[in-house]
């Protein structure tokens, strides 16, 4: 007997990072199978246009597409807003396939507050002024990512847990941490000035909810719904209430929930080398 799916107003994920060796697509794709939302926002860098390799597109990356238009298939309205590094999706802004639309930011009204989201690459002045250091910079996290699974497997070997080097980084750095609180800053005052309740981000791969207070009075709420390369969370918004869902905390709860749920059939996206040329025509 299957299991019943959660449903949830709202579900908000990014920085997924499709197509790179450190995607943890296996695990999104157990939470996907247990969440019937009624709106799904990808907030940017679903799939990694600028890693994207032939050589690279295992099952499970091509199982997180397929649960995402199942989703779709379900009356699931799913709104793809761009990230940097899926930036060639931005010509196809206001496209709408069925359920899916393309955006590159969202404005959404939650029981009669205002809540605005989008990726954030915008506050970027790295990527903004000097996009082939962000690049560089891209490769070198993917490298680490591969370094950290290597580190972990020597760390489990010896019966101690595993750590996050990147982690360790951002949070014991302090040019990290200031651009952390210079980047939530920045997106707080912006959606203050709007006129906004909430303003709901990505791209640092620091999953957050906090309120932040406005330089001339007021006050918001920022949301941020981390990544799953390493934090593996995502944001839901149900019955008026926010949350910051974290995947390593419920995995076992997850686990027995999707365990009698079979493969999804009802979309059939198995083709390789179709999805791969699609890809190809976004470059």
């Amino acid at each position: 007997m299957k299991s019943k799916q959660r449903k949830i107003d709202l579900v908000v994920i990014s920085d997924v990072h499709l197509g790179t060796y450190g995607c943890r697509a296996k695990e999104l794709n157990k939470y996907l199978k247990g969440i019937l939302p009624k709106t799904l926002v990808l907030n940017g860098d679903i799939i990694d246009i600028w890693q994207f390799s032939k050589r690279y597109w295992p099952n499970s990356h091509m199982k997180v597409v397929k649960q995402i238009l199942n989703l779709a298939s379900k009356g699931t309205k799913v709104y793809y807003l761009t990230g940097n590094h899926d930036e060639t999706l931005r010509k196809f802004e206001g496209l709408q396939i069925g359920d899916i639309h393309i955006k590159n930011k969202l404005e959404l009204d939650l029981d009669g507050k205002k809540a605005l989201l989008f990726h954030g690459d915008v506050f970027d002045v790295v990527m903004q002024h000097s996009k082939w250091i962000a690049k560089l910079g891209a490769f070198s996290y993917d490298a680490l990512i591969l370094l950290n699974v290597v580190v972990n497997q020597t760390s489990r070997f010896f019966g101690r847990g595993n750590v996050s080097l990147s982690k360790k980084i951002k949070d014991n750095v302090k040019s990290a941490v200031k651009y952390i609180n210079n980047f939530e800053d920045t997106a707080a005052q912006l959606a203050i000035q709007k006129g906004f309740d909430y303003v709901v981000c990505g791209h640092i791969h620091h999953p957050e909810d906090k309120f932040i207070l406005g330089v001339e009075g007021g006050k918001i709420r920022y949301l941020n719904s981390g990544d799953w390369v390493e934090n593996l969370t995502a944001l839901e918004y149900h019955k008026k209430k926010w949350k910051c869902f974290q995947f390593q905390e419920e995995r076992a709860k997850i686990d027995q929930e999707v365990e009698d749920l079979n493969d999804f059939t009802l979309v059939d996206f198995d083709n390789k080398k179709l999805f791969q040329k699609m890809l190809a025509d976004f470059r």
